[in-house]
């Protein structure tokens, strides 16, 4: 029997950062991953295939440019499903041969298996053509990722009704599309495929989308769906749904119908964990596949075995996965590790860009600190006219008392490079004197930081 220091089961984010840290510890480190290739949900069906298409719509769609040129204007007239699967399938190749020459430079053993607990230091492998064998390990660590929830009630069929995984693999563009779901996956891809100018309803059953988010945010960003035709029925759960044979129709709780030619169901995702004979170690997913862990180790209930990334829930970011793998990893070898930053950047890439850190202005009135907010419209910058930039802001709170930036929160383009500028100020805990005294390059849509910081600046001195 193979037996190893680390063993990690996924490739994405988390699995590769805790490997490559275990490996850098001098331990020797198995990767163990059920995909045709290694990279893991990121890279075959979330974060960079929907960011791929994104790109690939803004750009053949001319969208960036319609401020000019007009609604109408398309940098290609003709836009097939092909178009946009072409690129997709370039950048998930670049990406998988990053992945398995960063493990090869590091001396990161993997297989692409699927692997399966017999006890708390041993695994089962098995091989897509059936060959098993087992592998001991002193530490593992669970990042499985997860797949999309596919509740009894919808008919997925990957023809007219998809998850966010069988939509990549749509035939053509759809003339109509309904999303079910209000939350950052399904904003996503109801946003490019309306950049796309195909007619988009998002249905949420909640009164709003995007709860985590500055309110006013999300109200301009509802604003601008609206505002390009996109219809957006909130406070509406779906009764039930049918199919004839060219159309999908929704019947909603209100009595309203809704009706199109594909539906996207994008409400929630659940953990990869059923093949995993979690039973064997003693642990326990919630309802949703969900492993908890101790949030600052990522420790689970079993001492040597950690989990992280999306597996374990909110933020669900590759970015703070990768954080997270990392972490674990040090844990679980006694190695120091810095404590998490005080604040980290969210990105949601819909149409238009939405990124967050810190602090919302209901947090900080909550929390009964006396605030102050700033505001910069990139419309109002040199930079944003030269761009044809209509919509966007950045918004920036800072506490009366220390005049140190509690949140920064922007919608637009860009808004996902932007936010770190943010992120810095807040971990170093900056003040709004850095906006003001600082030059920013001119003409930028950084310089909205500048043109933000005067603002509520401007209010500060007057109380």
């Amino acid at each position: 029997m193979d037996k190893v220091d680390m063993l990690v089961i996924g490739s994405g984010p988390a699995g590769r950062r805790a490997a490559v840290q275990s490996a850098k510890f001098g331990k020797s480190v198995m990767v163990v991953d059920r995909g045709r290739r290694l990279g893991g949900v990121s890279v075959h069906t979330g974060t960079i295939p929907s960011k791929t298409l994104r790109e690939t719509v803004l750009n053949l769609s001319g969208w960036r440019e319609r401020g000019f040129y007009g609604r109408s204007y398309r940098v290609k007239q003709d836009i097939s499903a092909v178009d946009l699967t072409e690129r997709l399938y370039k950048t998930l190749d670049h990406e998988v041969e990053v992945l398995e020459h960063q493990f090869m430079r590091n001396m990161v053993d993997f297989a692409l298996a699927s692997a399966r607990f017999i006890g708390p230091n041993e695994v089962e492998l098995t091989t897509e053509s059936d060959e098993t064998w087992t592998v001991g390990f002193d530490k593992a660590v669970i990042a499985v990722g997860t797949r999309p929830f596919r509740p009894g009630h919808v008919p997925f069929d990957g023809k007219r009704i998809y998850d966010s995984d069988d939509i990549l693999e749509i035939e053509h563009l759809p003339r109509s599309l309904t999303v079910i779901g209000g939350g950052v996956i399904g904003v996503e891809y109801a946003t490019i495929f309306s950049a796309l100018d195909v007619p988009v309803t998002l249905i949420e059953g909640r009164d709003s989308i995007l709860d985590f988010l500055d309110k006013e945010v999300v109200e301009d960003f509802i604003h601008q769906m609206r505002d390009r035709g996109m219809i957006v029925r909130l406070g509406a759960a779906v009764k039930d749904i049918t199919q004839s044979d060219h159309r999908v129709s929704i019947s909603l709780n209100d009595g309203r119908k809704v009706s199109s030619e594909f539906v996207l169901f994008a409400a929630g995702r659940a953990g990869n964990v059923e093949s995993l004979n979690l039973e064997a170690i003693g642990l326990e997913p919630d309802k949703r596949g969900r492993l908890k862990v101790d949030p600052e180790t990522f420790q689970s209930a079993v001492p040597n075995i950690y989990a992280a990334g999306d597996v374990i829930g909110f933020p669900s970011l590759a970015s703070t996965s990768m954080e997270q793998g990392r972490l674990a990893a040090c844990h679980a070898f006694g190695m120091p590790a810095p404590p998490p930053p005080e604040a980290f950047p969210y990105g949601i890439y819909a149409v238009p860009e939405i990124s967050t850190v810190g602090q919302s202005e209901e947090e900080v009135r909550t929390s009964g600190t006396p605030y102050e907010c700033g505001v910069a419209r990139f419309r109002e910058t040199s930079r944003g006219h030269i761009m044809g930039v209509d919509n966007g802001f950045l918004k920036l709170i800072f506490a009366l008392d220390s005049r140190r930036l509690l949140g920064a929160h922007i919608i637009g383009e860009g808004a996902t490079e932007l936010i770190h500028i943010g992120q810095a100020v807040i971990n170093l805990k900056g003040t709004v004197d850095f906006f003001v005294e600082n030059t920013f390059n001119y003409p930028t849509l950084a310089e909205a930081y500048k043109v933000a910081g005067l603002d509520a600046w401007n209010r500060m001195s007057q109380v």
